[in-house]
């Protein structure tokens, strides 16, 4: 067999099977805007959300993770965004203080399923929101703030976690979490979407991961950063066709799921991902 430039330059990746932890979204809707993903004008079909959000669960089970599951609450729609529940490191479950009222509820919630599952819940003393402002990408957690997660946060999760933690500046309010504008891609390695951020957290990204993929507006703009992978496949928006080629080339297995209506709430694959690490 002839090997190609692309094929002997290209690393193997290899597969770790993941347990996360979701939450059916039975009640989803949109009854009020604290992103500019959210109109409560524009129709949501609750049905086809969960339709949707299945065939993300399936394709979980298809690829070997563990899938836990959260009881969604009447009353609290964004519940479906379990990646926003905390964050789960060395059996430690640091809960999430939301920002906005709407949400506040939904800490408590979380920290009690932790708690129940036999994790060491951290209630924490300043804002954030979880998994989805925290990145695990080898030994670092990338944080972000701006808009959702305190730089307070950032200090309390590494004294928790004894892990070092980069503080990175959001500054487009559509990219209001870390985990909409940088995709874990493995443990060494990220995509990113660079308009997300400013210019002194681009110089920590392009030190850290000088050959990361870089993201289009056109991909970023349908949340095909907000991804998941376990280190060779990558669960992806659907739409986001160009990023499915950059990770292709890169010898990655892309697989694009559709979250077009949880996405009316300004969530993908990821944001219904919380990865538990015990």
């Amino acid at each position: 067999m002839t090997i190609t430039d692309t094929e002997s330059t290209t690393p193997a990746r290899q597969a770790t099977a993941k347990t996360v932890l979701m939450c059916r979204p039975d009640f989803f809707t949109v009854t009020y805007s604290i992103n500019p993903w959210m109109n409560p004008n524009d129709p949501t079909d609750t049905s086809l959300a969960v339709k949707q959000w299945q065939t993300l669960y399936d394709t979980y089970i298809d690829l070997g993770f563990t899938v836990e599951l959260i009881d969604p609450i009447d009353g609290l729609p964004d519940m479906v965004y379990a990646a926003n529940g905390g964050f789960v490191i060395d059996g430690k479950a640091y809960g999430a203080l939301f920002t906005y009222d709407e949400r506040k509820a939904e800490g408590p919630a979380y920290m009690d399923w932790f708690g129940a599952n036999g994790f060491d819940v951290a209630s924490p003393q300043n804002v954030n929101e979880g998994e989805g402002d925290f990145l695990l990408v080898g030994d670092d957690i990338l944080a972000g703030m701006g808009f959702r997660t305190s730089v307070e946060s950032h200090r309390e999760l590494a004294e928790l976690s004894g892990r070092n933690v980069v503080s990175l500046n959001l500054i487009n309010p559509s990219f209001y979490h870390v985990d909409t504008a940088i995709a874990k891609l493995d443990e060494t390695n990220i995509a990113y979407l660079e308009s997300a951020f400013d210019e002194p957290s681009l110089e920590k990204l392009r030190a850290l991961y000088p050959d990361a993929i870089l993201a289009s507006e056109e991909d970023a703009a349908v949340l095909g950063l907000n991804s998941y992978s376990d280190g060779y496949n990558v669960v992806i928006a659907a739409r986001a066709k160009d990023f499915e080629r950059q990770l292709k080339e890169r010898g990655y297995n892309p697989i694009g799921v559709d979250l077009s209506e949880l996405l009316l709430g300004g969530g993908g694959v990821k944001c219904c991902t919380l990865e538990l690490r015990r």
